[in-house]
């Protein structure tokens, strides 16, 4: 006569050992990723944060650096200012004898039977007007000028016929610049000035 065993409480103890151990090994991975999110999270968080750091180093930084260029350009707009102030300078210092030369030279091209009744002057361009006892007098101041080693580029503006105490005259109207010496090589190098050269108004 066979013995029967009953194994029904054997398999229902298997099935809890089993349900604990997926239980078990579903909570071990579970607890492991969420260690593995939150170090993933702590990895990039700390490096959004190295990365805002270097972000506000390098705002620092730039905003420094715009003040240094700020001031570059502050430097560089007061020294165009001196050298504008220089160029002024040189400028007089180079005209301050044109006058005197001016009014030499007009003497010296002058030719006879020509006055002049006014003149002036803007920049290196001069006007004048002035009376000639013939249209061939004024012919003559114009070649004279063109010859002359401190004027150039004479043009006539206008003749006319006139009277000046009751005798025929031409009355002209005509300009001319004045030339500005070039001496800075000369006169570094010793050497005496050349001719100075035309400067066109």
């Amino acid at each position: 006569m066979m013995a029967r065993i009953n194994l029904l409480p054997h398999r229902s103890e298997r099935r809890k050992r089993a349900r604990q151990h997926f239980f078990v090994v579903a909570g071990g991975t579970a607890l492991l990723g969420a260690l593995i999110v939150v170090a993933m999270h702590g990895f990039y968080a700390a490096k959004i944060d190295s990365q805002i750091e270097r972000n506000r180093f390098l705002k620092s930084e730039i905003a420094k650096l715009d003040k240094e260029i700020a001031e570059i350009n502050k430097l560089k707009d007061e020294i165009a200012a001196l050298l504008a102030r220089k160029q002024v300078i040189e400028t007089l210092q180079t005209d301050r004898a044109q006058t005197v030369h001016l009014l030499d030279e007009l003497v010296r091209q002058m030719p006879e039977g020509v006055y002049l009744k006014s003149m002036t002057q803007r920049g290196l361009r001069i006007t004048v007007v002035g009376y000639a006892q013939s249209n061939a007098r004024v012919s003559t101041l114009m070649r004279n000028i063109e010859s002359s080693p401190w004027l150039a580029n004479p043009g006539l503006v206008e003749v006319k016929a006139a009277a000046v105490d009751k005798r025929r005259v031409s009355e002209f109207n005509l300009y001319f610049d004045v030339k500005r010496p070039e001496v800075k090589d000369e006169k570094a190098a010793g050497k005496p000035p050349a001719k100075p050269a035309a400067v066109k108004g």
